[in-house]
């Protein structure tokens, strides 16, 4: 079975799969991404999803399509701090999982699919039905991405790292290709010339021994959300490289697992109980406008100013040392950890511009 497959079928396996049986971002959860550190990373996206609705020209409706939505957490941080943008919003989490899309419901008001990205009211029968404006927010989620085209942003925190991908190595003989037999062993065997052709185009320097990730799913997930976007943009933030430098080190530092908050077992161990990710390679997408860290991201959206008025308030109520107090404290400790250039803060955040 191609490598790529397991994965697949480890992480969303509908019945035995990671994220069907209870794997999860949170506190509570198996790993702590950027919007389970607290409602801070939320709240600065929402600057961003203004600015970006702003550039736009202001359309009502404005879509934001959450890819990956987890629980809703950051859906809920991102409706908390009440954008400018929140009457013309249509908010969509998608997420594959059914378990938690029930989440979701549990923790966010929805709406119908069609009420939120169709046709909501006839003013004149003339014209048909259309969006009625100003009616924001509304808020709805999907198992994939919305067929049809709209104005407005996909963002996705952490997908593609979490998207099947394929393994192949370079052997003295050319390249090959890590697939998994029925004992759950490595099985190498040559790659077809195509897919021997395309890791020659990219990892030309790749030494004998090295392996690379063939992430044509996470290629395909851009080009279908690319085409999806009329005009506005899409924003991934994930850690990521390129392949000639993913060649370069042991496929076990850019394969990662993790299980209940720390570091899993060999990819191939405990399968459906261990989340599986990998570094996302840049060069194998299509070519983003731009490519900054998450701190830089964060610093362009406000994040320093958000801090900085929380410190104030803390300061100014330390001695008292009450609810709101701890609270400011708080927003400063998380805006520390979603900038870190040794953790969070070293995220990539790759854009793309669509259309006007």
């Amino acid at each position: 079975m191609p490598f790529e497959d397991v994965v697949e079928l480890a992480l969303y396996h509908p019945e035995h799969g990671f994220y069907s049986t209870g794997g999860s971002a949170g506190r509570s959860g198996d790993f702590l991404s950027s919007p389970e550190v607290g409602p801070l990373f939320g709240t600065v996206l929402a600057n961003a999803l203004d600015a970006w609705w702003r550039e736009l020209g202001e359309p009502d409706p404005y879509v934001v399509v959450e890819a990956g939505a987890g629980p809703g957490t950051l859906a809920r941080h991102v409706l908390d701090a009440q954008p400018a943008c929140a009457p013309a919003l249509r908010y969509v989490l998608v997420e594959r999982s059914d378990r938690l899309r029930d989440v979701q419901h549990s923790r966010l008001p929805m709406e119908p699919p069609r009420q939120v990205l169709g046709p909501v009211v006839v003013d004149d029968p003339d014209e048909g039905p259309h969006p009625m404006a100003g009616t924001g927010p509304l808020v709805t989620a999907l198992a994939e991405l919305p067929q049809r085209p709209f104005a407005g942003v996909i963002v996705a925190n952490e997908l593609l790292d979490n998207l099947p991908f394929g393994l192949l190595e370079l052997t003295p003989t050319g390249w090959a290709e890590v697939r998994i037999d029925e004992h759950l062993r490595e099985d190498v065997v040559p790659a077809e010339p195509e897919l021997a052709q395309h890791a020659e185009r990219l990892a030309p320097d790749a030494a004998v021994g090295a392996r690379i990730p063939v992430q044509r799913s996470s290629a395909q997930w851009m080009r279908n959300a690319l085409a999806l976007v009329e005009w506005g943009r899409v924003a991934v933030v994930d850690y990521a490289s390129t392949t000639p430098e993913l060649a370069r080190r042991p496929w076990t530092e850019w394969v990662r697992t993790y299980r209940a908050h720390g570091p899993g077992a060999h990819p191939l161990e405990h399968l459906g109980e261990q989340d599986i990710t990998c570094e996302v390679a840049v060069d194998q997408l299509p070519s983003p406008d731009s490519i900054r860290s998450q701190a830089d991201f964060l610093r362009a959206h406000g994040i320093d100013a958000v801090v900085d008025a929380a410190r104030v308030a803390w300061q100014a109520r330390a001695h008292i040392g009450d609810l709101e107090a701890l609270k400011h404290r708080s927003r400063v400790n998380e805006g520390a950890a979603l900038v870190d250039p040794d953790g969070l803060g070293a995220f990539r955040v790759l854009e793309w511009r669509v259309g006007k």
